[in-house]
């Protein structure tokens, strides 16, 4: 079992703190740019159908997270939990492979903020290809220049772009008043949809798209040695989180296609501003498209920040490459993990597409964090009845095995180039595994 890497750490954040890290985490860029890649997929009023697969499996996957973070409230989140439920040998494993495809994932993730600031860049400045790629890896660079020090304000900061966010969305929402035409939201089209085979691939496509606008739900559990009565805590900030960014999903994709033509909606490249523009003026949609651009920087900004720790974590445990536990001398960081997984991500926004890198984000962690730990909690359950649950699921097993099912049915019902990229990746990791145990020595854990 890995080390407790929490031992020093001060549970200074309340429930509210906890709450706001998970939302901010939760919305960045992603509900801004999936709103049309939801709706070009299904039609009309049945694109509220992602939001709601999306929804129902952030509830159950996030019973699954509330009862493994209650239990062991410790830093790195899945690093931990997949040791402590599938024991020593296949623990490691485990924990192994979730750090190396955090290495690929993360800078995804970083990327995908990027790209999509870039994106919506173009509302306010028209970009060549080649600007946008300069930009979204411009921006990586600035991140990590800005990274690349001791920071002491990230509680106070979190804070202010909580409001931020909210208060965009919010603006968002009450800016249908008066606008709304319901008739819009209740238009099917000319569409051919039935509800085949055909039909359920696409809602497989549409909801990754969704859910990975909801990632973020779990991210108090990656902070489980800084929360304060982590075993009430962590459960409520997950399910207030979730209930709260659902509620403003789902009324944000229906105000959108109530004041705007779906087909119109699916069609565009930032319809967030061209909703803006619709009800107010061009100057207006202006100010909106900043706050947009805020609300990805600040996204990006959080990600790499909290990213760049877990593999530093996993190194010094002896748990993954020695290298990644080096410490910059002077500001007292994880620098080799940061450089990285930033430069990763700047080499990642400039190589792929907004819509594919989010469909690799989420088919990445499929199998080995999300329904590992689902499969690892039935199994806990089973084996140690009696262990003492600070958090237990209602209903058990079921809202595990229905997270299992959805997660299971995102993954197979995408492209097959990211179901075989998936697959070959853990397979990759596996080797790297028993490569690195064979050839490379952990290091020495310094005593106090």
């Amino acid at each position: 079992m890995a080390l407790n890497t929490s031992s020093k750490l001060e549970r200074g954040l309340s429930l509210t703190q906890a709450t706001a890290i998970n939302m901010i985490d939760m919305v960045g860029i992603g509900p801004f740019v999936t709103i049309s890649f939801v709706a070009a997929n299904l039609k009309g009023p049945l694109c509220l159908l992602a939001w709601l697969v999306g929804a129902l499996l952030a509830y159950m996957d996030g019973m699954v997270w509330a009862e493994l973070g209650a239990k062991w409230p410790e830093s790195g989140g899945s690093y931990v939990f997949l040791q402590n439920l599938f024991g020593n040998k296949f623990g490691k494993l485990m924990a192994f492979l979730f750090i190396w495809q955090t290495l690929i994932q993360a800078p995804l993730t970083a990327a995908s903020a990027a790209i999509g600031f870039s994106k919506y860049f173009q509302y306010l400045c028209p970009l060549s290809v080649f600007e946008q790629k300069a930009l979204s890896g411009g921006l990586i660079l600035i991140i990590i220049a800005l990274l690349y020090r001791n920071i002491k304000s990230i509680g106070k900061i979190s804070v202010i772009l909580s409001i931020v966010t909210i208060c965009t969305i919010l603006w968002l929402l009450f800016s249908s008043i008066g606008h709304m035409d319901y008739s819009k939201v209740l238009d099917m089209g000319t569409t051919d949809f039935h509800f085949s085979q055909l039909f359920f691939v696409y809602l497989g496509q549409s909801s990754v798209k969704a859910v990975y606008s909801y990632l973020g739900y779990y991210n108090v559990c990656h902070l489980g040695g800084e929360i304060k009565k982590p075993e009430t805590n962590i459960p409520k900030s997950i399910f207030i989180s979730i209930t709260g960014i659902a509620i403003l999903y789902l009324c944000m994709q229906t105000v959108v296609i109530g004041v705007l033509p779906w087909q119109q909606v699916a069609k565009s490249e930032f319809i967030v501003s061209e909703y803006f523009e619709h009800i107010y003026n061009h100057t207006v949609a202006l100010v909106a498209t900043a706050l947009i651009l805020c609300i990805a920087l600040a996204s990006l900004f959080s990600l790499l920040l909290g990213y760049s720790r877990v593999p530093y974590a996993a190194a010094l445990n002896g748990d993954f490459f020695p290298i990644f536990a080096k410490v910059h001398p002077k500001h007292k960081i994880p620098h080799v993990s940061l450089l990285c997984i930033g430069l990763l991500a700047f080499i990642f926004s400039l190589m792929f597409k907004m819509k594919d890198v989010i469909t690799a984000i989420i088919t990445m962690r499929i199998l080995i964090q999300f329904v590992s730990q689902a499969v690892g909690v039935i199994a806990w359950r089973k084996l140690k009845p009696h262990d003492t649950r600070p958090f237990s699921m209602p209903l058990f097993p079921l809202p595990a095995i229905i997270s299992i099912s959805i997660w299971l049915f995102l993954l197979l019902t995408s492209e097959p180039q990211f179901i075989l990229g998936a697959i070959g990746f853990i397979a990759l990791g596996v080797i790297l595994y028993f490569a690195k145990n064979k050839y490379i020595k952990p290091l020495p854990q310094k005593t106090s």
